[in-house]
């Protein structure tokens, strides 16, 4: 039994549909890389998942652990062991690094959480979360916040704006320490250099899953048919 399961999910804004009879899978432990240009509707299915305000399914199922999850609050959610890593960095002002990953934190040590990210928690714990920080270090507090959680499943959303605030090798290290803790991910992005380091991964195109496979295959089908901008059309 997957660990995530959606089937046939669909999603609208305005009579625009964004999801498009659109299903899914993710196992227990497994990285799972989902690509698609902007626009087609990857963010939105995260914060479906997620049970973000504003964001629930006109038809469709969402199901965790076997669990129907459509009626859950995001804090209900979250207490099943759903966390999702938005496209933004931390945006938490004036609070020491230490204690933002206390916030949601299961157990553990802060200490760890950093260095499983690349940082170094000498120079990390007592700092400040202000613009004295780059948008890649605070990225990198935030995945470690995540960590911190424990998840079971765990969302990391990356930007399409163009910046790619973590390079391929920094979200390779990143989903080790998720490795590590047993946990799932679904990884998106539109990058297709990364989906390489996945168990599987699926190509997103107009609201639908056009393509699930290895991460080979899938980034070489994402490669070669992609458009630079979802037109909203499968390809």
């Amino acid at each position: 039994m997957p660990l995530l399961e959606i089937r046939n999910l669909c999603f609208q804004i305005d009579q625009k549909k964004i999801l498009d009879e659109l299903s899914l899978a993710v196992k227990e432990n497994e990285i799972h890389v989902l690509l698609g240009t902007n626009g087609s509707g990857k963010s939105t299915l995260a914060y479906l998942v997620l049970g973000c305000e504003g964001y629930f399914p006109s038809s469709g199922e969402i199901l965790f652990a076997g669990r129907e999850i459509k009626a859950l609050k995001i804090h209900e959610r979250a207490q099943q062991g759903i966390t999702l890593a938005w496209q933004e960095p931390a945006k938490f002002e004036g609070i020491s690094v230490a204690d933002y990953l206390s916030l949601g934190a299961r157990s553990g040590e802060p200490s760890d959480y950093l260095r499983r990210v690349g940082l170094r928690p000498e120079e990390y714990l007592n700092r400040v979360l202000d613009k004295t920080l780059s948008e890649g270090q605070r990225k990198r507090i935030e995945l470690a916040s995540v960590l911190a959680m424990k998840p079971r499943l765990a969302i990391l959303d990356e930007p399409d704006s163009g910046i790619d605030l973590l390079s391929v090798q920094e979200i390779v290290d990143v989903i080790h320490g998720f490795k590590d803790f047993q946990a799932s991910v679904l990884l998106i992005t539109h990058r297709e250099e990364i989906a390489h380091m996945a168990n599987r991964a699926s190509q997103l195109c107009g609201g639908k899953i056009v393509f699930t496979g290895s991460p080979s295959a899938v980034a070489q089908h994402f490669k070669t048919r992609r458009c630079i901008v979802c037109d909203g059309k499968p390809c």
